[in-house]
């Protein structure tokens, strides 16, 4: 059986080796609760979170919707995602989210110069209405239309 599908299944990475109960599984394990809700009963509609080395080992999920949580530092997709991708919106040079939706790749970084900034950007992501623009241009039917 398939469990996931690389044009809706979004892949939220963090980086290894993180404590339980660390800030960072925290708001990602919120932000997955979040994609799950919004999936609509589809079953690939849904986040799956997964390691900074995992993703970047896993050449298949390189073209999947992906979501990077903590900043450059700790996490070595959002370091590779910092040179990429476009800031969105940044608060006091602390809270910091880079996104590119528009070229096909549908990446984000939510990311802060400590966690609980890093817990700010995911809260903005999702509060400000990016996650939903993000999910809409990930679940489109092929026909184009809007799910």
């Amino acid at each position: 059986m398939k469990l996931v599908d690389n044009r809706e299944t979004v892949f939220i990475v963090v980086a290894a080796g993180l404590e339980p109960g660390h800030s960072d599984l925290l708001v990602a394990e919120r932000l997955r609760q979040e994609i799950d809700a919004r999936g609509g009963g589809y079953p690939y509609r849904r986040a799956v979170l997964t390691t900074d080395m995992s993703w970047l080992d896993t050449d298949q999920l390189h073209g999947a919707p992906v979501i990077t949580i903590g900043g450059p530092g700790v996490n070595l997709v959002s370091r590779q995602f910092s040179y990429e991708l476009m800031t969105v919106w940044s608060e006091d040079d602390r809270v910091v989210i880079q996104s590119d939706f528009d070229n096909g790749l549908r990446r984000t970084a939510l990311w802060g110069m400590d966690r609980a900034a890093t817990a700010d950007a995911v809260a903005a992501f999702i509060e400000r209405g990016w996650l939903e623009e993000f999910l809409e241009r990930c679940w489109r039917f092929r026909s184009g239309n809007l799910a």
